[in-house]
């Protein structure tokens, strides 16, 4: 984890980044999430030196849980809202929580997109917010895990090598979503995650 952490951390900030251009509304995304940001720097850190700090299996068995965690969501069709006046509170559980997650497992995404998705932003606002904090929480988390010393030389340069073929794998993927019905593509990618999900957990537990 510590290596698949900062590794992953390029390839990750590069695609987000083609989605941000892609869809464009950086400057309408970025205001009001000044909040969210803050705390997010603040959860980063924290998640970066529990990577440190613990043993390997907790953070396997937590990216494991938590990819579980999208999977019910998902199937389940869960639908939580909130009113928009809440988001001046909820923000910094969520930034803090996305941070931690993002430090430590790599995977910011679940709160964050779950907190829009409560918000009842239409579909536009979503998809803007959703790539615009995801660049956001990938550059926070570049510079804390070269400043705990986690992106080494060698794990940049096979972090620039993946970058190449995550973006291949980017453009295939869209090219996929496309062909196919968007049931069927969903239902896909939630048997894919739910199989890496227990297997995370199986790993961490044996």
């Amino acid at each position: 984890m510590k290596v698949a952490v900062p590794v992953l951390i390029i390839p990750n900030l590069v695609m987000d980044g083609v989605q941000v251009v892609r869809r464009g509304g950086v400057l309408a995304a970025a205001r009001g999430m000044g909040v969210l940001l803050a705390f997010g720097v603040v959860g980063t850190v924290l998640g970066t030196r529990l990577l440190m700090v613990l043993p390997p299996r907790v953070a396997v068995l937590a990216m494991g849980l938590v990819v579980l965690t999208f999977v019910g969501i998902n199937t389940t069709r869960l639908q939580p809202r909130v009113p928009r006046a809440w988001s001046s509170w909820l923000a910094p559980p969520v930034g803090l929580v996305a941070g931690v997650l993002g430090g430590l497992a790599n995977v910011p995404g679940l709160p964050l997109v779950i907190y829009f998705y409560s918000l009842g932003m239409d579909k536009a606002e979503f998809i803007r917010s959703v790539a615009f904090t995801f660049v956001s929480f990938k550059i926070i988390q570049l510079g804390t895990v070269t400043y705990f010393g986690l992106m080494t030389w060698p794990i940049l340069a096979w972090s620039l090598a993946l970058t190449g073929l995550g973006l291949g794998g980017f453009w295939l993927g869209l090219a996929v979503q496309d062909r196919l019905p968007p049931a069927t593509f969903n239902r896909a990618v939630l048997g894919f995650l739910g199989a890496l999900g227990l297997w995370l957990v199986v790993r961490a537990a044996l």
